[in-house]
């Protein structure tokens, strides 16, 4: 071997979002003039620069290579120590490569983001926001959760109460809220309320929403009963006072009639000879009173009101759909999947898909051979997002950086999730302006999917059928 090299410090310190140099020393041991050429190898390679890349050396003369390390502040640089290292390839002897190793220890922040959702619930009861906690940090977050409002108003129901969550992932936990007093009658109410995830040795991550409680019968319907029973009393008084005095007076008629037709006891004796022959046929024309008919009777005291008509009452509907007046409650139907396309690679001829073929918040994507199953489909929507298994395709924590990893995640309408097919051939990811992309350049299945810088290299080239 004719290289010597020296790593100073061979172990080094870094925090994530800020940067370290370390200096590499290399000395030409050989007869002859190289050239060597630098580049960084591992896992801290993408956050990696060296400075210069090549180096030209005189037999047994010394050349000096700074390597700059950046971790993003990001969960991707877990904390704790990572080994890393250099290849150094020689011009004249491309054979004889050297590759010295050093350690980088990056050190543990904690970020913790947490979201309402929704921010608001209305509910007479109840109400059931959902409390999405996301651990940004690059350490695990263990966390308990609380409730609390100004007057006491409601009760709180979490479940879980105690969450573990690993860099890079989010935990949902259900809440249920219950006002400790119905509100009958009257308008509803908005009940202020703060949800606290809280950690040991750090502040209290609070987060704030409303309830907005409604009473159990509207104000009008309130009102409209008071008028209703105001005037329902009223008309039983006025009744009550001015009843109408119904008599009849057909017996009354009746007898005056039988009066006017009984002969006088007088007459008889009266009647002379002479017109005793008349008598008999003038006699029913004198006392025949007028005629009346057994209906008129009943009439002299006021008409007679018909007989009311009976009046069959309508069978009641039996069916099951016309009972019950409650309200039904609104259940969250999960969206349905669209029969897709796939999405190949014009490097590899494999389709993209979900890693571990099912529903997963935060799985990531892969590459693998074309099978045509549910996880190889994918729907193009006109809101930009492409979609799997009711998921979205996703920027990892909305990152832009190049080698930011890309995943399927709960639809949120967050600009990490709009993609489009440009070029016609390039999937690039519109709030990153940068193109998905096959890490390292791989072809087997299993290789994952990242967002690079454009480069119109085969590995970002994409075609659907």
């Amino acid at each position: 071997m004719s290289l010597w090299t020296s790593l100073e410090p061979a172990s080094a310190t870094v925090d994530p979002g800020s940067s370290t140099r370390v200096r590499l020393r290399v000395r030409n041991t050989g007869d002859v003039v190289d050239e060597y050429r630098f580049e960084p190898v591992g896992d801290m390679a993408p956050w990696t620069t060296v400075e210069p890349q090549t180096l030209r050396l005189y037999p047994g003369t010394t050349g000096t290579v700074e390597l700059t390390f950046a971790p993003p502040r990001t969960p991707d640089a877990v904390a704790g120590p990572h080994p890393y290292a250099v290849r150094i390839t020689p011009t004249e002897h491309p054979d004889a490569v050297t590759v010295p190793e050093g350690n980088l220890t990056i050190t543990a922040f904690s970020e913790v983001r947490a979201e309402l959702v929704p921010h608001t619930v209305k509910g007479r009861f109840r109400g059931r926001p959902r409390l999405a906690v996301d651990n940004l940090g690059n350490t695990k977050v263990t966390a308990s959760l609380t409730g609390s409002d100004t007057g006491d108003h409601l009760s709180y129901e979490i479940r879980p109460s105690n969450v573990q969550i690993e860099p890079g992932r989010a935990a949902f936990v259900e809440t249920t809220l219950k006002p400790r007093q119905v509100i009958w009658f009257g308008a509803k109410q908005e009940r202020p309320y703060k949800l606290a995830v809280r950690r040991s040795g750090v502040e209290p991550t609070d987060v704030e929403g409303t309830y907005v409680q409604r009473g159990f019968l509207p104000r009008w319907l309130a009102t409209f009963f008071g008028i209703f029973l105001a005037l329902a009393i009223a008309f039983v008084m006025i009744w009550i006072a001015y009843k109408p005095q119904v008599r009849t007076s057909a017996t009354e008629q009746t007898e005056q009639a039988g009066a006017a037709l009984a002969p006088s006891p007088s007459a008889t004796p009266e009647l002379l000879p002479s017109t005793a022959g008349s008598a008999p046929a003038e006699q029913p024309q004198a006392q025949q009173p007028p005629a009346r008919e057994p209906e008129d009777d009943g009439g002299a005291g006021g008409e007679a009101a018909p007989a009311p008509e009976k009046r069959e009452q309508p069978e009641k509907e039996t069916s099951g759909g016309g009972g019950g007046g409650g309200e039904k409650p609104d259940v969250e139907a999960p969206e349905p999947v669209a029969p897709g396309t796939t999405i190949y690679g014009h490097a590899s001829n494999r389709c993209i898909e979900v890693a571990g073929h099912k529903w997963r918040d935060g799985a990531p994507l892969q590459i693998a051979d074309c099978t045509g199953k549910n996880w190889q489909k994918w729907d193009f929507r006109p809101d930009g997002t492409i979609r799997s298994l009711g998921l979205c395709m996703d920027a990892t924590w909305g990152g832009t950086a190049n080698g930011t990893v890309v995943q399927v995640a709960v639809c949120s309408g967050n600009p990490a999730q709009q993609f489009i097919l440009a070029g016609p051939r390039d999937l690039v990811n519109v709030q990153a302006n940068k193109c998905v992309d096959v890490v390292d350049e791989k072809t087997g299945n299993g290789a994952k999917l990242q967002l690079w810088e454009c480069s119109g290299r085969d590995n970002q080239k994409w075609s659907t059928r």
